[in-house]
């Protein structure tokens, strides 16, 4: 029963909170990917903060920013920047692309490039 009123809590909660961002102050964190790697490799956000998430692709194929826990855990502001699961960034050769979240939980993720994890495209994200 508690944990069901703790996900009500929760569900009601959130949205208040990103009602009330002032998004043009986001705190920017720029990640680029080349292969077959991400740069940085590893991303720490603090809880209850706006971020803009800037992502650019200077590599010269295909690659993704897959996290679909971490995505799950946040309150996007502009959810269409990701694909239709809402897992992951697709970017093209030279596509940059911008997302803007609130982080919610605290916690350790997983972070892949679906397509190239098999060569070593891997990395983490920290929510403190």
């Amino acid at each position: 029963m508690r944990l069901l009123l703790a996900v009500l809590v929760y569900a009601l909660v959130s949205p208040a909170q990103a009602a009330g961002v002032d998004w043009s102050k986001a705190q920017l964190v720029s990640l680029t990917t080349v292969e077959y790697a991400f740069e940085p490799s590893h991303l720490i956000f603090l809880r209850g903060t706006a971020y803009r998430l800037h992502v650019e692709n200077h590599g010269r194929e295909l690659h993704e920013l897959t996290a679909p826990d971490f995505f799950k855990s946040v309150e996007l502001r502009n959810p269409e920047a990701l694909n239709r699961e809402h897992t992951e960034i697709v970017l093209q050769p030279n596509e940059q692309k911008d997302l803007y979240f609130l982080t919610l939980r605290s916690g350790h993720y997983n972070m892949w490039c679906a397509d190239h994890d098999w060569a070593g495209m891997t990395g983490g994200i920290t929510v403190e």
